[in-house]
C-alpha cells in the first residue's frame, strides 16, 4: 500500500487520479456546504466520493489538508472567472476592492462552506505548507493582476502589498465567520486597508 507522501506528480497527472481528486474535493464541498467544518468527516467524504478511506488518506492525510485544498480550488475558480475580463475601477485601489468584495460576497453566499474553509485555514500548521502556499499564490495573483492589469513584471512591493491585503482579507473573513463582524463591516475593513496601502 502506498504511503501518504507516495503520490508523485505523474500519478496526479493521470486522468484517473485527477478524476478521483476532483470527486474527493466535490464531496468535501458538498458536505461542508450542508453542515460546515464538523460535517466534513473523512469516512463521510470517502463514501460521498466513492473512494476507499485508505485512498482518501493517500491524497489528503488529514481533514485540514482536505479543506485547505478545497479552499485552493474555490480560489482557482474565482481567479478563472476574473482572468479574462477587464476588472472595473479607475485605479488600482478600485480594482482590488472590486476583486476582494466579489470574492467575499461569493464566500458569504455559502456560510457553512466558508466557515469550514476558514476554520481549516486558521488551524493549518506546517504540515499543510504546500496547500497554504497554493492558496496564498492564487490570492496574490488575483490582487496583483487587479493592481496592474496586463503587466507581467511585478515589483517586490506589489507582491508584498498583495500578501498584506490577503492577510487583512482573511482576518476580516474570520471576524464574519465567528460573528464578530457583519458583512458590511467586512467590506468596510477591506476598503480601508486597500485605500491605505494603495494610495
Amino acid at each position: 500500500m502506498s504511503s501518504v507522501n507516495s503520490l508523485s506528480v505523474e500519478d496526479l497527472g493521470s486522468a484517473a487520479q485527477r478524476d478521483r481528486r476532483k470527486r474527493i474535493l466535490d464531496a468535501t464541498i458538498v458536505l461542508a456546504s450542508k453542515g460546515g467544518f464538523d460535517a466534513v468527516q473523512m469516512r463521510a467524504v470517502a463514501e460521498q466520493a466513492d473512494v476507499a478511506l485508505g485512498t482518501l488518506y493517500r491524497y489528503f492525510p488529514s481533514k485540514i489538508h482536505l479543506l485547505v485544498s478545497a479552499l485552493g480550488r474555490e480560489f482557482e475558480r474565482a481567479e478563472l472567472t476574473l482572468r479574462d475580463k477587464p476588472i472595473p475601477g479607475d485605479d488600482a485601489a478600485d480594482r482590488v476592492i472590486f476583486v476582494l468584495k466579489k470574492t467575499t460576497r461569493g464566500m458569504q453566499g455559502d456560510p457553512h462552506l466558508t466557515e469550514a474553509l476558514t476554520r481549516a485555514f486558521m488551524f493549518a500548521d506546517s504540515s499543510v505548507q504546500s496547500e497554504i502556499h497554493t492558496v496564498g499564490m492564487l490570492m496574490t495573483t488575483m490582487l496583483t493582476r487587479a493592481m496592474h492589469p496586463g503587466q507581467l513584471e511585478l515589483t517586490d512591493d506589489d507582491v508584498a502589498i498583495a500578501k498584506v491585503l490577503g492577510d487583512v482579507w482573511l482576518s476580516a473573513l474570520v471576524g464574519w465567520v465567528t460573528g464578530r463582524s457583519t458583512a458590511d463591516e467586512v467590506a468596510q475593513q477591506i476598503e480601508v486597508a486597500v485605500r491605505l496601502l494603495l494610495r
